[in-house]
C-alpha cells in the first residue's frame, strides 16, 4: 500500500506527465468533435473561415448561416494565426489548433517561478477548466497563457517578448490588453513602449499583406461595432454569457437593464487601488498576485464571460492559491468552493435540475471566483509580500 501511494504521489507530482495528458486532451476533444459532425466543432469553422473571408475581403464578423452559426468577434490580425490550420482538412486544424493553443498555455506554466511539483498542481487544479475551453476549441487557453507570460517576461526584463505576448492577445480578443497593467513593474519603460509601439504597426499591418489596407482598417471599425453589440446581446437573463459578477447581481435582482458602469464604478477603483503600494512593486509575489487579480477581474467585470471563459478566471486562483505562505483551512476552503462551485458546476457532478434553475439562472459559476478576487484585493492592500509569501523553488 505504501509503494502505491509513493508511486501514486511520484505520478502526479511529475509536470511532465500531467503536460502531456493535456496534449493527449486537446487531440482527442478535436477528433471526437470532428467525428460527432460539424454541430460540435461550429467554432472552429467560425475562426477557419476568418482567414478564408479575410482573403476574400468579406465582412469577418457577419453570420454566414451556410457555414456554421453564431458570428466572430476576433480581430482581422487572428486570420494570420489561424491561416497555417486553415489550409488543412478539417479534422487535422482543428486537432493542430487545439493542441497550439495548449501548448501556449503549457509553456506558460513551465516559466512560472514554481517548483516541479507546483507547476504539476498548478496544472492538475486548471485542467477541468481546461477541457471545458478545448472542447470549444476557445483560444482563452493561448491567451491564459499570452498574460501569464507577459508578467513572467516583465520580471525576466525582456520587454520585447512581454510586449508580444500582451500584443497578440490584445490584436485577437481585446481583452488581451489588461495584459498592460503589469506595465508599472517594467524597468525598462522606454524599451517596452517602442517595441510596442513597433510591433503593433507590424500586426496591424500584416494582414493588409493577403488583402488590403482599406479592408484591414474596415474591419477594425466593424470589430468594434461587433463588440458593443455582442455586449449588449449579452445583458439577458439565464443566457449562457454574462457569467460574471455583474450577471450574478442582475440576475440576483431579476435586472438585465443594470449598466456595466454601476459595477466598474466600484470594482475599478478596487482593482486599482494595490498599484498605490509602490514599494511592494519589486516583490515577484505581489507582481503575480496582481496577476491573479487581473486574471478575476477580466473575467468577473465582463459581460462576455461564459463557461470556456472561467479557464482565465482558475488560473487566477491558482496562482493565488500556490504563493500562499500558510495554507489555513479558510485558504483551502476557498480552493475547494473554486473546484467544486466554479470548476464543476456544468459537469454531472450536479443534477441538471440544480444547473438550470440556479447555477446557470444565477450564474453560480462566478461565485466563488468573486470571493476569490475580493480576498485577493485585501492580501494585496494590506500584506508584506516579502514576508508573508513564498514563491521560488519551495
Amino acid at each position: 500500500m505504501e509503494k502505491f501511494k509513493s508511486n501514486f504521489l511520484r505520478f502526479i507530482s511529475n509536470y511532465k506527465i500531467i503536460f502531456a495528458i493535456y496534449i493527449i486532451v486537446s487531440a482527442i476533444t478535436a477528433l471526437n468533435n470532428y467525428r460527432t459532425g460539424e454541430k460540435s466543432y461550429n467554432n472552429y469553422l467560425l475562426f477557419k473561415y476568418v482567414f478564408v473571408h479575410t482573403l476574400e475581403q468579406k465582412n469577418i464578423f457577419l453570420q454566414y448561416s451556410d457555414l456554421f452559426f453564431d458570428s466572430n468577434h476576433y480581430g482581422v490580425f487572428f486570420s494570420a494565426l489561424i491561416a497555417p490550420f486553415a489550409i488543412m482538412p478539417d479534422w487535422l486544424g482543428m486537432t493542430a489548433w487545439n493542441i497550439a493553443n495548449t501548448v501556449v498555455f503549457l509553456f506558460a506554466i513551465y516559466k512560472t517561478p514554481f517548483s516541479d511539483q507546483k507547476k504539476a498542481f498548478f496544472a492538475w487544479l486548471c485542467l477541468q477548466e481546461f477541457i471545458t475551453a478545448s472542447l470549444y476549441y476557445q483560444f482563452n487557453i493561448a491567451l491564459t497563457g499570452l498574460l501569464l507570460l507577459s508578467a513572467i517576461y516583465i520580471y525576466e526584463k525582456k520587454e520585447v517578448k512581454s510586449v508580444s505576448a500582451i500584443l497578440i492577445g490584445t490584436f485577437v480578443k481585446i481583452y488581451g490588453i489588461v495584459g498592460l497593467t503589469q506595465f508599472f513593474f517594467v524597468k525598462n519603460k522606454v524599451k517596452f513602449i517602442l517595441s510596442g509601439l513597433i510591433i503593433a504597426v507590424a500586426f496591424f499591418v500584416l494582414p493588409m499583406t493577403y488583402s488590403n489596407p482599406q479592408y484591414v482598417i474596415q474591419s477594425y471599425t466593424d470589430w468594434f461595432h461587433s463588440i458593443v453589440e455582442k455586449n449588449n446581446e449579452n445583458q439577458v437573463l439565464g443566457n449562457m454569457q454574462d457569467i460574471s459578477l455583474m450577471g450574478f447581481f442582475r440576475r440576483i435582482l431579476g435586472d438585465a437593464s443594470i449598466s456595466n458602469l454601476v459595477f466598474l464604478s466600484i470594482g475599478l477603483p478596487l482593482f486599482l487601488a494595490p498599484y498605490c503600494r509602490v514599494k511592494q512593486y519589486k516583490n515577484y509575489a505581489f507582481q503575480l498576485m496582481t496577476l491573479a487579480s487581473t486574471l478575476l477581474f477580466l473575467v468577473l467585470f465582463s459581460s462576455s464571460s461564459e463557461s470556456p471563459t472561467y479557464i482565465i478566471a482558475v488560473t487566477g486562483v491558482v496562482i493565488w492559491f500556490l504563493i500562499q505562505k500558510e495554507k489555513t483551512p479558510f485558504v483551502i476552503g476557498l480552493l475547494i468552493f473554486v473546484i467544486i462551485f466554479t470548476c464543476f458546476s456544468t459537469s454531472d457532478l450536479f443534477p441538471r435540475y440544480i444547473k438550470h434553475n440556479y447555477i446557470k439562472k444565477y450564474s453560480i459559476k462566478a461565485v466563488p471566483c468573486i470571493i476569490v478576487w475580493l480576498r485577493i484585493i485585501y492580501e494585496l492592500l494590506t500584506r508584506d509580500f516579502k514576508k508573508d509569501y513564498i514563491l521560488i523553488n519551495k
